[in-house]
């Protein structure tokens, strides 16, 4: 009845809050109280849940006065007390947040465009390259802002004096978001606000800012010159379900997120994440045709393959290209269309057979034509494995939702 109770009355559900509050304060400073004062507090805790129980109004009211009388009289009450409450909701909040992003969905942005075009990394447009329009308007007001809810942002920087470049900073930010970058040219200090993220360096030793922007060391401008004009796009920002593979084991064609730990390559960074598509489960034998068409023991995967409708639904009488659904080269296709000559080193033509041995996965990134993955370092332990690609949440593009296989 109490309960019943509880949800019809106001009265009675304040007397409970002032109850437990109370309960709480004396539980808190019970070893620096006396007896006596515990006992007195404890006395109209007792009185108020009498009262309560009984459902009388008016006695309610009573023995919550009474109660805070005793409290104020007999304890010390919390200093700073709402911000000590604040810090309690914002503590449990991180918890739940952590056991979250721990158990169940992980956050993960992809920096490079391996899986491209089933899911997209940072790109980017410079339009002072050779060949671009220099005189491209960027968008403005309501245009603008559409722009950056598609994960677009633009960079366009004048030169105020002649000069050339001197030195460039790194962003200054937090983990997600960058607040500004500096550089100077001729003397002058340039502030870049809210820089976008960048993505991975193309090149080992060139910052991926000064690669995109195409900024040469050494290279004079003039008072009136465009030194960045640069249109950056994010890379999409995804959920992973890190629940669903402690139930199951992965399927063939899923999209996974997976550590490099242990990947045995020399260009291999050991403390990464990637996302690419499992291709290859353990204990079975792979070759790589010229048609572009895994085969697993024998088996040719095509487009009736679960999870690879998309993949293998290129059309075999074009030429592969990049960021287009092209199947997956070998190094005999690699080379007769003159792609990256070392893109398929464990694929060198349709003869070779990898026996992918131990309890190891096998990936490889939609964009065949630029992806570093499994024709290159072979398998990886299965325990690395984080989860799968599960919700895109940024930005609002085609992309966005759960539709990304």
């Amino acid at each position: 009845m109490t309960i019943i109770r509880w949800f019809i009355s106001q009265t009675i559900r304040n007397a409970c809050t002032v109850h437990k509050h109370y309960r709480r304060l004396l539980a808190a400073n019970r070893d620096i109280l006396t007896g006596e004062a515990v006992a007195a507090v404890q006395l109209k805790l007792n009185e108020l849940k009498a009262a309560i129980a009984e459902g009388n109004k008016g006695r309610i009211n009573i023995k919550a006065e009474e109660l805070q009388f005793a409290a104020e009289k007999n304890i010390k009450a919390y200093p700073n007390q709402s911000w000590r409450e604040n810090v309690e909701v914002l503590l449990v909040a991180l918890a739940v947040a952590m056991a979250i992003r721990t158990f169940f969905l992980q956050p993960f942005k992809i920096p490079t465009g391996s899986m491209q075009p089933t899911l997209f990394g940072v790109t980017s447009k410079n339009y002072l390259a050779p060949g671009a329009d220099a005189n491209a308007v960027f968008p403005t007001g309501w245009e603008r802002i559409k722009e950056t809810l598609r994960g677009n942002s633009y960079i366009d920087i004048v030169a105020k004096n002649d000069g050339q470049i001197e030195k460039i900073n790194p962003p200054v930010g937090i983990k997600i978001i960058n607040f500004w970058q500096k550089f100077q040219m001729g003397g002058q200090e340039y502030t870049i606000w809210f820089p976008p993220d960048y993505g991975e360096p193309p090149y080992e030793g060139i910052s991926p800012f000064v690669y995109r922007a195409g900024l040469e060391a050494g290279r004079q401008y003039k008072a009136g010159d465009h030194i960045i004009k640069l249109r950056m796009s994010a890379g999409d920002h995804l959920f992973v379900d890190r629940m669903m593979f402690n139930f199951r084991k992965p399927e063939r064609g899923e999209i996974v997120v997976f550590e490099t730990k242990g990947i045995d390559h020399p260009k291999m960074p050991q403390d990464q994440f990637y996302i690419k598509r499992l291709v290859v489960l353990p204990h079975e034998k792979v070759q790589l045709g010229d048609d572009r068409h895994l085969r697993i023991n024998g088996e040719r995967l095509d487009a009736s393959t679960p999870h690879f409708e998309n993949v293998y639904g290129f059309n075999p009488n074009k030429a592969p290209k990049e960021s287009q659904f092209s199947g997956h080269v070998n190094g005999t296709v690699a080379g007769t269309y003159g792609l990256y000559p070392n893109l398929a080193p464990l694929f060198p033509n349709s003869d070779t057979v990898y026996n992918n041995d131990g309890n190891t996965y096998m990936v490889m990134g939609d964009n065949t034509c630029n992806s570093f993955d499994s024709r290159a370092w072979g398998g990886f332990p299965a325990q690395n494995v984080i989860g799968k690609s599960f919700f895109v949440y940024w930005p609002l593009t085609e992309r966005f939702g759960w539709g990304n296989r």
